[in-house]
């Protein structure tokens, strides 16, 4: 191993857990289906922050604007108590 490896920083799945906000389950289900790569030393588990990192940031999408700008009514539209939008009703008299 690299001398770098043995200082970068590896944590548990207790606290990868904890910081995703998940069940501790499916980090263990993300290790054995080789999604989340880790470290099995004896019967401990150990995940490298760097992988961790990576798997998160290659998941987010971010808000990102949409390809075409799409009119839409603000707030103020709907606070205002004036019609913001037509409702589309389905064909009454249509076929069964």
């Amino acid at each position: 191993m690299l001398e770098n490896e043995f200082e970068e920083s590896f944590l548990t799945v207790a606290e990868v857990a904890e910081l995703l906000r998940l069940n501790q389950q499916t980090v263990r289900n993300w290790i054995d289906a080789g999604t989340l790569p880790a470290v099995r030393v004896g019967r401990r588990v150990r995940i490298k922050r760097s992988d961790l990192n990576r798997i998160v940031e290659a998941g987010y999408q971010g808000s990102q604007a949409p390809a075409s700008p799409i009119s839409s009514p603000s707030a103020t539209d709907f606070w205002s108590g004036e019609a913001v939008g037509v409702v589309e009703h389905p064909d009454v008299g249509g076929s069964r």
